[in-house]
């Protein structure tokens, strides 16, 4: 069976989760009803707003590094 890393220390994690929630007006939600009773689509912006990010900053530190740029208006490294 595999088993699931965690690249980021679960502290850290939890308070990214709330500063995304905190950009989409959904904390208040999430306090009175916890995360466990958010609805998923709700669950679902935030989570895509974390992942569609985290993409983009890939993508433009994998095209920088082939570049041979540091990723920051195309400066050499």
């Amino acid at each position: 069976m595999a088993t699931k890393r965690n690249l980021l220390d679960e502290k850290l994690r939890d308070r990214f989760k709330y500063e995304v929630a905190e950009d989409l007006g959904l904390v208040g939600e999430i306090e009175s009803k916890g995360w466990a009773d958010m609805p998923s689509k709700q669950l679902g912006r935030i989570g895509g707003k974390i992942g569609g990010n985290m993409v983009k900053v890939m993508i433009r530190n994998a095209e920088a590094s082939l570049n041979g740029t540091n990723g920051q208006n195309g400066d050499p490294s």
